[in-house]
């Protein structure tokens, strides 16, 4: 079975080169990156991609090194071999956020210990879809303090 899950808002457009393009069948891969070794990763899927991609894009600006993956599917990243896996999400950087309109829970694996992810792990919000994503933490602000946060804390 097949299902196509679409949003009702409207997804700003994410410019991608064809090789990248071409990852997205690994599940998972690199759509920003702005230096050879990221402080930070920022891992989203859907329309949380453009909202990682701004707080990377401001991280960036303030001299951090940041890395954005966008993940359609988990499922398929995690069946593809270690190597790829370790160039997309590399072990060394551990400082990592996902960003998730729905239950966070699968995300810990990618964020591991160090890590935290913005999630909805909660019921019953109800109103214009831009407040309700900001009640539960999904704005630019909030991605910026926590990413802050997470960049500021001593490993």
């Amino acid at each position: 079975p097949t299902a196509l899950v679409l949003s009702r808002q409207s997804v700003a457009h994410q410019a991608r080169s064809d090789e990248q393009v071409a990852l997205i069948q690994r599940g998972g891969y690199v759509l920003f990156d702005n230096g050879d070794s990221p402080e930070i990763i920022l891992l989203a899927t859907g329309s949380e991609v453009d909202l990682a991609r701004t707080a990377a894009e401001a991280l960036a600006a303030e001299g951090r090194s940041v890395r954005v993956v966008s993940m359609p599917c988990a499922e398929v990243f995690a069946a593809q071999d270690e190597e790829y896996q370790e160039q997309v999400l590399p072990r060394s950087v551990r400082k990592r956020l996902a960003i998730e309109a729905g239950h966070g829970d699968y995300w810990r694996k990618w964020v591991g210990l160090d890590g935290d992810v913005v999630s909805i792990d909660s019921f019953g919000a109800s109103g214009k879809g831009g407040d309700v994503m900001a009640h539960f933490g999904f704005s630019h602000e909030n991605v910026l303090e926590i990413a802050t946060r997470l960049l500021d804390k001593v490993s």
